[in-house]
C-alpha cells in the first residue's frame, strides 16, 4: 500500500487533543469505539478537548488510563463517520521496516513523517518500545505509527532529547491488551494500576484511592466536584470570554493559548507572562485570486489602520489579519470585555466586507 493512500485514509481518524496543560495527538479505532492516546497528554484531566477533520471542536471523557504503559483510552463524538483503522501485529514488525507516524507536532496538523524501524524490541524500563527514526516532536505523542500495510503497529510516545531522530512507539500488543483488559468495563472510569497491572474501578477501588490488589496508591479519571481554574491573568481572560458567551473549556488550546469563532473569523489569544502582553489575532479571509482587486485591497488596509483604535489590520502570508495587543498589568475585566468584543465585532464585520467588495477567498483550515 502506498504511504500517500495510506496518510490520506488516517487523516480523518487523526485526533488533535488540548488541555490546559499543553496539546497532543489521538487516534480512532471503529473496532473498539474510542480514541486512543498516550497518559501523558490527557495528564490529570478526566475531560479533554478535541477536534478532528471530521467533527468540530468538543469535550471528550477520558475513561481509562495507564500510566505504566502510557496508554488513556477517550469516548468518541457520536454519529462521526470515521475511517475503520486497523491494528497489526508486533509478531510481523523487523528491523528496517518502513513506518510512517502522523501527528499534530508543535500544533501543525496532520504532520506525516516516514522512516524506519531502528530496532524492533528496545527495552526501557521493563518495557519493550519500537525505535525508529521517522521525525517525531512535542504534540505527536499518542499518534499512530503505521506499516506498509496500512495498520497500526505502535503508538508514538516519546523520544530522547538531544538525539538525531531517536523516537520511540508502544508496540501494538500492549495496545490490545489493554484494550480487551478495559472494554468488559467500557463506559466506566478506570485505571490499570502500575505496579501490578490490576484494572481499578469505581466498584472495587479500597478506600477511593488504592489498588484493592497491591495497595497502591491510584487516581480514577473522575470529573471534579468543582474544575481547576486558571490564575492571575489566564484566569481573567476566561472570565472575559466565558462573559461573552464563550465556552471557555472549547476554547482551550495548552498553556496560555485560546481559541474561539466569531461567525466565519477565528480568533487566537495569546498571553506571554515573559513579556506580560495578550496578544488577539483575528484569522479573516485570504488575499484575491484577482491580481487586479490586490492593490486596492491594500489600500483600503492602510486607510482603515489609520481610523482604528488599538486595532491593526495586516497581512501574514495569504492570510488578512485583524489583531490587538494589550498588557496584563492594563487589563481589567471591564477593558478586556470591551476590547475582546470589538476585536470579535470587526473580525466577522471585515470577513464579510472583504470577501464581498475585494472578492477575497475563504481562509484555507485543516
Amino acid at each position: 500500500m502506498e504511504m500517500q493512500s495510506i496518510i490520506e485514509n488516517y487523516q480523518p481518524a487523526i485526533i488533535q487533543i488540548a488541555t490546559q496543560g499543553g496539546t497532543g495527538t489521538g487516534f480512532y479505532v471503529k473496532e473498539f469505539d474510542l480514541i486512543i492516546t498516550n497518559n501523558h497528554v490527557v495528564d490529570t484531566n478526566a475531560e479533554v478537548t478535541i477536534a478532528g477533520k471530521a467533527f468540530d471542536k468538543t469535550l471528550s471523557r477520558v475513561w481509562y488510563t495507564d500510566r505504566k504503559h502510557d496508554l488513556a483510552f477517550l469516548e468518541a463524538p457520536k454519529g462521526v463517520d470515521f475511517p475503520e483503522v486497523k491494528l497489526g501485529r508486533y509478531e510481523t514488525m523487523k528491523d528496517g521496516d518502513d513506518v510512517v507516524a502522523i501527528g499534530h507536532p508543535y500544533g501543525l496538523n496532520y504532520t506525516a513523517t516516514q522512516g524506519v524501524i531502528s530496532k524492533v524490541d528496545r527495552i526501557r524500563e521493563g518495557l519493550k518500545y519500537i525505535q525508529i527514526d521517522a521525525a517525531i516532536n512535542p504534540g505527536n505523542s499518542g499518534g499512530p505509527l503505521v506499516n506498509q500495510q496500512g495498520e497500526i503497529i505502535g503508538v508514538n510516545s516519546f523520544i530522547i532529547r538531544g538525539g538525531d531522530n531517536l523516537g520511540f512507539a508502544l508496540p501494538v500488543n500492549y495496545l490490545r491488551e489493554a484494550l480487551l483488559l478495559y472494554i468488559p468495563n467500557k463506559g466506566q472510569p478506570s485505571t490499570r494500576c502500575f505496579s501490578c497491572d490490576y484494572l481499578v474501578l469505581p466498584s472495587n477501588i479500597d478506600s477511593l484511592k488504592y489498588c484493592p490488589s497491591c495497595g497502591t496508591e491510584v487516581t480514577l479519571p473522575q470529573l471534579p466536584e468543582k474544575e481547576a481554574e486558571p490564575v492571575g491573568t489566564a484566569k481573567l481572560i476566561e472570565e472575559i470570554l466565558r462573559d461573552l458567551g464563550k465556552d471557555v473549556k472549547l476554547a482551550r488550546e495548552g498553556v496560555n493559548n485560546w481559541s474561539v469563532k466569531e461567525g466565519s473569523a477565528k480568533i487566537r489569544i495569546v498571553y506571554n507572562p515573559e513579556n506580560y502582553f495578550v496578544a488577539g489575532d483575528a484569522y479573516l479571509c485570504q488575499l484575491p485570486a484577482d491580481a487586479a482587486k490586490i492593490k486596492p485591497l491594500y489600500q483600503f488596509l492602510l486607510k482603515e489602520n489609520y481610523s482604528l483604535n488599538g486595532l491593526v489590520l495586516s497581512c501574514v502570508k495569504q492570510n488578512i489579519v485583524l489583531s490587538r495587543i494589550m498588557y496584563d498589568l492594563d487589563i481589567t475585566k471591564e477593558s478586556g470585555a470591551a476590547s475582546f468584543q470589538q476585536l470579535f465585532k470587526k473580525a466577522d464585520d471585515y470577513d464579510d466586507f472583504l470577501k464581498k467588495e475585494y472578492g477575497c477567498l475563504d481562509r484555507l483550515e485543516e
